[in-house]
């Protein structure tokens, strides 16, 4: 007992960082949201009902902040568009939650006007793309689903080519999500999926969670 009682002190601590760190994140999406990446610390502040010292207990500055709000969100969104199923499992879930970004602004608004407001610099995106990409990306090419040959760059140009679709929906609404599903499968194109498939799979009906 006489251990559990020295343990529970620092246990709470952690609790109540955690519950802190998560609510000046949360704050952070919203800003984001609604103001943008020029926001200031006095902003998320006075969101989120803490100090700006209180914040920079959590995080070294705002660019820190934001990346790691911005980080969040789209993890979450992409496990969501999964929907329980492995990630990467084939090449047909692997465009379909690429189409799912074309629909966010009816499944997720607040993701949505993040991504507007973010997307004026869109390196996060093309990151994100390759980061997070990479690995599936990856072992689709060693199943022959994608090109293997130059790899890297394929997967470059690729999430460059994902950012510019979603500029074209999401900032300057240019391209409607049907739109974009052709743009989409022009850019499978650089894994050298055929023209055909390519078609096929942005042609078949998305599934929501």
């Amino acid at each position: 007992m006489k251990k559990q009682a020295e343990k529970a002190p620092g246990g709470r601590q952690a609790a109540y960082t955690t519950r802190n760190r998560a609510a000046i994140l949360r704050a952070a999406q919203n800003v984001l949201a609604e103001i943008g990446p020029a926001a200031t610390i006095e902003q998320i502040a006075d969101y989120s009902q803490v100090s700006p010292t209180t914040i920079y207990k959590y995080f070294k500055n705002k660019e820190v902040l934001f990346a790691e709000a911005l980080s969040q969100i789209w993890v979450e969104w992409v496990a969501w568009s999964y929907n329980g199923v492995p990630e990467g499992e084939s090449l047909e879930a692997v465009i379909d939650v690429a189409r799912k970004l074309f629909w966010i602004k009816q499944t997720h608004p607040l993701f949505a006007k993040i991504l507007h407001n973010t997307l004026q610099n869109p390196d996060f995106v093309i990151k994100a793309v390759q980061s997070s990409g990479e690995r599936i990306f990856r072992n689709l090419a060693k199943t022959g689903e994608l090109a293997s040959k130059d790899f890297d760059i394929r997967l470059n140009l690729y999430a460059n080519a994902l950012a510019g679709i979603l500029i074209a929906v999401h900032v300057n609404n240019e391209m409607s999500p049907t739109e974009a599903d052709q743009a989409l499968a022009i850019a499978f194109r650089l894994f050298d999926v055929s023209e055909a498939r390519a078609k096929k799979l942005v042609s078949r009906k998305l599934i929501f969670p």
